[in-house]
C-alpha cells in the first residue's frame, strides 16, 4: 500500500471531497467559515498538502449535508 499523497486512492479521495464542496456551490473560504477554520485548511487538504482524519472528514460532510455513507459511495464510484 502506497503512502504517497499522489497515488490514485488519495487523488480520488481529494476529488470526491472537492466535488461535495462544489456541488453545494461553496467556495473554499465559505466552507472554511462553516468549519470555523482558515481557508488554507480547505486548500491544503484539497491539494494533498494535508491529510484529513475521520473526525475532520465527518465534520466536512456534516456541514455539506452529506452522510459518510454517501461520501463513501461517491469515493468508490470514482475509483
Amino acid at each position: 500500500m502506497s503512502n504517497r499523497l499522489w497515488d490514485k486512492k488519495h487523488n480520488t479521495f481529494r476529488e470526491a471531497i472537492k466535488e461535495i464542496r462544489n456541488d453545494r456551490n461553496l467556495k473554499q473560504v465559505e466552507l472554511a467559515k462553516k468549519l470555523k477554520k482558515p481557508q488554507s485548511f480547505v486548500s491544503k487538504y484539497e491539494t494533498g498538502e494535508r491529510k484529513l482524519d475521520f473526525v475532520e472528514l465527518s465534520e466536512i460532510c456534516k456541514v455539506c449535508d452529506v452522510s459518510i455513507e454517501e461520501f463513501v459511495k461517491l469515493y468508490n464510484s470514482k475509483l
